[in-house]
């Protein structure tokens, strides 16, 4: 059974190296993208340091499949969040994990008193962005905020 519960320090490195593995899969490790950005490596500190921000991660048997979150990105609007690093290992597609996880997030943004979610995505990971079309995201032109990842090309934003 899996189990899906809110990131713990111990999961950094095993979450880090989910999302760059992931990433090189795709061909989508370059510059500009998570996979250069040292949050990456403190997943934890880096959500514990946002109480408006929550992670989660989904295990299975103390193996760690992936895992999701959403953050206040800076110079995002007050009522937005991003859905930030969704991201599962090979194994763990196509079992309907992805979207467990983003339903958890948008419920979870929802409660927080966001109205909106926006995310960030690239070409190469279509498969997800698929996803994120039938979760409703609608595309935008330009980014919005500032999330430091100008190796992205995809904006998205949905209403809560």
């Amino acid at each position: 059974m899996v189990n899906i519960r809110p990131i713990a320090q111990t999961d950094n490195a095993a979450l880090a190296s989910i999302i760059r593995k992931a990433l090189e899969e795709f061909g989508a490790n370059k510059p500009g993208t998570v996979y250069y950005d040292e949050t990456t490596d403190h997943l934890f500190e880096t959500f514990q340091a946002e109480p408006a921000s929550i992670y989660f991660v989904a295990e299975k048997d103390g193996a760690l499949l992936g895992g999701a979150g959403i953050y206040p990105t800076n110079a995002l609007p007050a009522d937005t969040c991003e859905l930030v690093k969704m991201y599962l290992a090979p194994a763990a597609r196509g079992l309907g994990l992805g979207r467990q996880l983003i339903n958890l997030c948008l419920e979870t943004a929802k409660a927080k008193g966001f109205s909106r979610v926006y995310l960030e995505s690239m070409p190469e990971l279509k498969k997800a962005v698929g996803i994120y079309e039938l979760f409703g995201f609608q595309y935008l032109t330009a980014p919005m905020g500032n999330s430091g990842h100008c190796g992205c090309g995809i904006w998205m934003l949905k209403n809560l």
